[in-house]
């Protein structure tokens, strides 16, 4: 009854590892691996949308981008991982073919972001859009990404830790694979026979708690100093290589050393460096991008359709005519139904060409004498408010700058009839 209760008491104290991290659905296994990988693609699309959305971004930007950056990422991080780890694939009782299962786990972060960046440098370039700016977007979500994906790892029981007493440590099993003793992934475990070291530190889970929390950091960094010109991303990449950089000290899965160090230690402390001097740097080139720089070009803004569709949308038109100060232009502004046009100097802009005559005397019995004088007099002054009310000059988002009002409707004068 002792003994029960002291393994009892050993189970409650440490986190016990799945039986198994593939299933079959007849002929098609279904990887836990797999699916945490693509559940975090789809968190950092969704966060990045958002975000992007919101930093006055088109809308579905981040899900084009994602179609040139997820691929390249992908194939990225597994050249990364066999680069680094070459001798799981290469040299005598290796098998070279299995570089190419990337199912069955093994990428590499950097190699994800490196060649995922080109991706994404392709996509931004079609859209007309700045690529620090959509990288500050996203480097939130990527690092959530990385926090889903290491659940994968759990699964997989890999990328663990040294044995450890902690109540947190974890429990990992022999695994069992009837048609291939040695391929312990696609292996169920039968009875809970712990391994030798086991329990052992989940770096896995380390690392997943250190990413949500470098999340939080940079969400809250940018929302606090509104960063921008890729200072969000350097914040990312300087705060997950700090925990990348103890939590690598702690793994005890085969890796190869440089002077005494894992590949990927090395990694983090140079792109710490690099990173925290980016930062730094990145700060002089002034405020965030302004939100009309992150419009897709393809994309037409409600401003670029021109004064003539946005007054139609009101009842009025507003048909072009040819000639500078055209009596046509001046008539309905003489008869008093509409303002006179500003030229572009004069403070509406797109309007340029247009003269402004004299104004017309009129004499007092018009107004006054007359019968009915007060009320046309008030049903001009209206007409008159309504028009300058949706003028072109009113209707210009405040976010588009002046510099491409004026340059955008340049040319013959615009006038206004009922």
């Amino acid at each position: 009854m002792a003994s029960v209760n002291t393994a009892s008491a050993a189970f409650l104290a440490t986190i016990p590892s799945p039986d198994q991290g593939v299933w079959h659905i007849g002929p098609v296994p279904l990887r836990a691996y797999a699916l945490c990988i693509i559940a975090g693609i789809i968190v950092a699309i969704w966060l990045g949308e958002r975000r992007w959305v919101a930093r006055g971004g088109t809308k579905g930007t981040v899900i084009d981008v994602a179609v040139f950056a997820v691929p390249f990422g992908l194939v990225g991080g597994r050249l990364y991982h066999v680069i680094t780890d070459n001798q799981l694939y290469f040299g005598e009782g290796k098998n070279p073919i299995n570089a190419l299962k990337i199912w069955d786990g093994g990428l590499g972060i950097w190699g994800a972001i490196a060649l995922g960046a080109v991706g994404a440098l392709i996509a931004c370039r079609r859209k007309g859009i700045p690529l620090p700016a959509m990288a500050d977007t996203l480097a939130p979500g990527i690092v959530i990404a990385q926090a889903v994906g290491r659940l994968g790892n759990y699964f997989n029981q890999e990328l663990y830790g040294a044995h450890t007493d902690l109540p947190w440590g974890l429990e990992i099993y022999q695994r069992y694979n009837p048609t291939n003793p040695d391929d312990f992934l696609n292996g169920v475990a039968i009875g809970h026979v712990p391994l030798p070291d086991s329990p052992v530190h989940p770096t896995f889970l380390y690392e997943l708690i250190w990413n949500l929390g470098v999340a939080l950091l940079i969400i809250w960094a940018d929302k606090k100093f509104r960063l921008g010109h890729g200072r969000v991303f350097a914040l990312y990449v300087a705060g997950y290589t700090a925990g990348r950089f103890w939590i690598e000290l702690m793994r005890t899965d085969t890796a190869n050393h440089i002077l005494g160090l894992r590949v990927n230690v090395w990694t983090s402390i140079l792109l710490f460096v690099a990173a925290i001097v980016y930062f730094v740097l990145a700060a002089k080139r002034g405020p965030r991008e302004l939100p009309e720089t992150l419009w897709s070009k393809d994309v037409p803004r409600e401003d670029d359709r021109g004064p003539e569709a946005r007054l139609r949308e009101v009842g009025l038109r507003s048909p072009l005519t040819s000639g500078r100060g055209s009596a046509a232009a001046r008539a309905p502004c003489r008869e008093g139904l509409l303002p006179y046009p500003q030229s572009r100097e004069g403070g509406l802009h797109g309007l340029q060409g247009v003269t402004r005559p004299r104004p017309v005397t009129r004499g007092r019995s018009s107004a006054v004498s007359s019968p009915g004088g007060a009320a046309t007099t008030a049903g001009i002054a209206l007409t008159s408010r309504i028009a300058v009310a949706f003028s072109p000059a009113v209707l210009w988002s405040p976010s588009v700058p002046s510099s491409r009002r004026s340059s955008t409707y340049s040319g013959s004068p615009v006038t206004w009839t009922r």
